[in-house]
């Protein structure tokens, strides 16, 4: 099952736009990002992640971590997750994705495990996100959108406004209608060579009488190049989910970022 437009969240872009140095005529994204694609290289992430109706936070987030490159883009990732809110405790407090299977560790997915087990392991889903940011510049096709829909482009940052539906479009994915017209603002910054230093995206969906929900997500990237990787938890310590019966309270999949895919239909 695709689970791609997922991550509800609010937090500030200040740091990210200061973070983006002038340039007259950008470096092109995309180019820049497949030449980063290197075996063993990768880059660092950390985020922010909000969601709040009616102006009081139900989720806030922040997440660390490391992603791994091949020869087309992401193979594996490492990250750390710290939640509050009415929501904590859904997502591991730290989950790694190689190969092909994910695993999860902290909170619920570590109650109840046989002894000497401290982790879950998965099938790894090629479209699970393993961050609330619903805008993956990892995904070429949507960098593309993302700069060919920028109404501006000052000091390395990309401003524009895409809406559901589009994203939907972009992922291959159909979209609600009434989802479909929520319209994401979103600013990407990129620095003089062209690298995405973060991007920020934030939308706002009313439900009427029930109120409004706010979420953004602030995400930044670093140290690209870096040589990262990402190796699987020791394997007496893991427990696959199929061996845990159905009694258990491990939850059967892990969320793909922090709430439920938006408008997506089944």
């Amino acid at each position: 099952m695709k689970r791609i437009l997922a991550g509800l969240t609010l937090a500030s872009s200040a740091a990210l736009m200061a973070a983006t140095p002038a340039q007259a005529s950008p470096v092109n994204p995309v180019k820049a990002l497949k030449k980063q694609y290197v075996a063993g290289h990768g880059v660092r992430i950390s985020e922010t992640s909000r969601a709040a109706t009616n102006g009081k936070t139900v989720q806030a987030m922040t997440t660390t971590g490391s992603l791994e490159f091949g020869k087309s883009g992401v193979v594996a990732t490492d990250l750390r997750t710290k939640e509050k809110g009415g929501l904590a405790g859904i997502s591991p407090t730290r989950m790694i994705t190689v190969g092909k299977y994910a695993y999860a560790q902290g909170g619920i997915y570590s109650e109840g495990l046989p002894e000497g087990k401290t982790w879950v392991r998965y099938p790894n889903d090629p479209t699970m996100r393993t961050s609330n940011q619903p805008l993956d510049v990892f995904n070429s096709k949507l960098l593309k959108t993302l700069v060919a829909k920028a109404k501006s482009v000052k000091g390395g940052t990309y401003r524009g406004v895409l809406t559901f539906g589009e994203l939907g479009k972009v992922y291959g994915e159909k979209i609600d209608k009434r989802m479909g017209k929520i319209k994401i603002n979103y600013a990407l910054g990129v620095n003089s060579k062209g690298l995405i230093t973060g991007i920020r995206s934030d939308y706002v969906m009313d439900f009427g009488v029930l109120g409004k929900t706010s979420a953004t997500v602030n995400t930044r990237y670093t140290g690209w190049g870096a040589k990262i990787t990402v190796k699987a938890p020791p394997s007496d310590t893991v427990v696959d989910y199929s061996e845990l019966g159905t009694d258990t309270d491990v939850p059967q999949e892990i969320p793909n970022g922090s709430l439920n895919s938006l408008g997506r239909v089944q």
